[in-house]
């Protein structure tokens, strides 16, 4: 079998330069057009290297999913206690208010709400990447409630599920533009909840 050319880009910078119009614009909006501009390759580059416009979705869906997770454990793992874990998280997360940061949401949460249950693989894919923020969530629900910081007569589960709907709906709350003061008046409800 022969191979293609060997490609004259770095395939890690063109998916991040990917990642960055998928979370400006979402999947459907970011045409082909925009992708290619922003990778700076051509359309036989592309289709080279990752198939289509849905596999270069994966992928850079994947990559988010890969660093948050990565970033969020190291934070859980440094923390000196799970519930301090999730105060700084929000916390800090509700201190995004009216940046451009706050304004971009979240890529993840981003995508599970445009995507929906229509059933194909960027969708399925977007449900499972709020399932692992989940189960990170949920691991450390059990780590306070281990701690004794954390209420333990709640369920471990429950209670994950209800920070990831906290934490979608406040990313939700910054994108749309939200004050700082109603973002730090919302995280602290949430927070109050493990108590």
């Amino acid at each position: 079998m022969t191979r293609g050319r060997p490609l004259a880009f770095s395939p890690d910078q063109a998916v991040m330069a990917a990642m960055q119009v998928f979370w400006a614009r979402g999947y459907d909006a970011a045409s082909t057009r925009d992708l290619l501009a922003a990778m700076q390759i051509s359309r036989s580059s592309l289709y080279q290297a990752f198939g289509n416009k849905e596999q270069l979705f994966l992928e850079a869906l994947g990559r988010y999913r890969t660093g948050l997770v990565e970033r969020l454990q190291r934070r859980l793992d440094e923390a000196p206690t799970a519930l301090a874990f999730f105060e700084a998280l929000y916390r800090d997360t509700a201190r995004e208010a009216e940046s451009e940061r706050a304004a971009l949401g979240c890529l993840i949460f981003n995508s599970a709400t445009e995507l929906g249950q229509r059933g194909d693989r960027p969708a399925r894919e977007a449900s499972l990447s709020v399932e692992v923020i989940t189960g990170l969530f949920h691991q450390a629900v059990e780590r306070g409630q281990a701690e004794g910081d954390i209420a333990a007569h709640r369920d471990a589960r429950a209670l994950a599920l209800y920070l990831t709907l906290g934490m979608a709906g406040l990313r939700a709350m910054l994108k749309a533009g939200t004050a700082a003061t109603e973002a730090e008046q919302a995280a602290e409800l949430v927070l109050a909840t493990l108590r």
